[in-house]
């Protein structure tokens, strides 16, 4: 028999709790009992005015902005309307049924004020990963560092040739948010001074992101989220934005060894990194001045496509500051014979240069595999050479072979923060927006991973 028609009818009381409508299982209760928020407040209490109208709980807007990240909605107009409709939101973010959404507009607001001059995003961030810590989930003995590139929230018509771009000519008062943040950081390390070079196109709305490309495709403009993790469970313990350049990318790494140290007194042993890390500074920096062990490729443009004989071949004698070539015959920076000793300068690239004898040259029967074409053979050497064989040696055994697969789950975060996060492109400008975006999506993974591997505590059974 077919039923009569459901009409609604509002009932007078209704008893409903959200607690019973979240199942255990459901990803944002099994992080909630990692997001611990309860020094918010004391941090941000010198950034609001004791008088005037209470403000919305800056609790409630990070709750809020964490749902996003985790769940991967990307616009916060979205983002309100959902908190707005999802019983887990709601719940996650402790509102009850009867209280209202905060407006979109609201973030805008807090995060170009109170949020960035507080640097609170940075502050939990940092405590996330205080309890990953807790958990046992870093040991700092193995970490590795890589760089990928997001898009920036522009587009190639909306720019000027690099011949055309006048900086000086921009008025502050007049400019918009993000390029008054590009002036401000052109003597920054991580952005106008990475590099003297100047890229192909400048954008308007964003001059501080790089017009560039990946593996020879199409260029754009973007910025590097450049991530340090620690390798036993991939958990992230420093990010950094910077411009899509080497220089700056280089000088980020820096950057977060010191300031993971100072903050969480982390010291590694090894640092692992791909090739585009191993510069001779760089690679000097962490052995000398770090005592870290660089599980990193040396990047060495010494080798020889013509097959004659490589620097390789040639055998570097410490004590003597000699080079020995294959046929017995030294190397040497300087054959002028002085009363007193001098020592030899590199050039502005830090490159010393040894030379044979022309005699020894001309009557060497390995010349036309050496230097056919030349009276006599030259090798350079790195003034950071011997922290490079450092970091050759390394790469012969079976640590380095370990730390190159290791190296892969920095790529898998990356992959994770695109594609799952949907942080393909960034949403906000300037590199304040690019940086708050980093320091959210990588707090949403690192809770992620805790849920993953951190049991829930098993629930004590009531005694009948």
């Amino acid at each position: 028999m077919m039923g009569p028609v459901q009409e609604s009818q509002a009932a007078f009381f209704y008893e409903f709790s959200l607690e019973d409508h979240v199942p255990d299982d459901h990803l944002l209760r099994t992080i909630d009992r990692f997001v611990d928020l309860t020094g918010l407040r004391q941090h941000l209490a010198p950034f609001y005015s004791p008088t005037g109208r209470p403000s919305i709980d800056p609790e409630l807007l990070i709750r809020m902005l964490l749902v996003g990240y985790v769940m991967g909605i990307r616009s916060e107009r979205r983002l309100c309307d959902e908190v707005h409709l999802n019983l887990a939101y709601r719940w996650f973010c402790r509102l009850d049924l009867a209280d209202p959404v905060p407006d979109h507009s609201t973030f805008s607001k807090n995060r170009h004020g109170r949020f960035r001059d507080s640097n609170l995003l940075r502050h939990v961030f940092e405590t996330v990963v205080a309890r990953c810590i807790a958990e046992g989930l870093v040991s700092g003995q193995r970490l590795a560092v890589d760089a990928s590139l997001i898009e920036a929230d522009t587009n190639r018509q909306n720019s000027t040739a690099k011949d055309e771009w006048e900086p000086d000519k921009i008025d502050p008062d007049d400019a918009p948010r993000a390029v008054r943040e590009y002036l401000e950081t052109l003597d920054d390390a991580a952005f106008g001074a990475a590099t003297p070079v100047q890229p192909k196109f400048m954008s308007h709305c964003d001059p501080a992101s790089q017009w560039t490309a990946a593996r020879k495709g199409p260029a754009y403009f973007a910025y590097s989220a450049n991530y340090m993790i620690d390798t036993d469970h991939a958990v992230i313990l420093d990010v950094e934005a910077t411009r899509s350049v080497r220089q700056a990318e280089l000088g980020a790494m820096q950057t977060m060894i010191d300031r993971t140290s100072n903050v969480f007194g982390i010291q590694p042993q090894r640092m692992i990194a791909d090739t585009a890390y191993g510069t001779g500074p760089l690679l000097e920096w962490l052995v000398e001045k770090r005592n870290i062990a660089p599980h990193i490729p040396v990047v060495d443009k010494s080798s020889r496509t013509d097959g004659t004989f490589e620097r390789a071949d040639f055998t570097y004698d410490a004590e003597g500051d000699v080079y020995i070539c294959p046929g017995g015959k030294e190397l040497k920076q300087s054959r002028r014979a002085f009363k007193t000793s001098r020592q030899t300068k590199p050039d502005k690239d830090g490159i010393l240069r040894y030379r044979a004898r022309k005699d020894d040259c001309d009557s060497c029967p390995f010349k036309a595999g050496c230097c056919p074409k030349a009276p006599q053979r030259k090798v350079t050497r790195s003034i950071h050479e011997p922290s490079r064989d450092i970091a050759r040696n390394i790469a012969k055994t079976i640590d380095y072979a370990i730390s190159c697969k290791l190296r892969k789950k920095v790529e898998m975060l990356f992959a994770h923060l695109k594609r799952i996060l949907k942080l393909d492109r960034l949403r906000l400008r300037g590199p304040c927006g690019a940086r708050d975006e980093f320091h959210l999506a990588a707090t949403a993974q690192n809770l992620r991973k805790l849920a993953k591997l951190v049991a829930a505590p098993k629930p004590i059974s009531k005694m009948a």
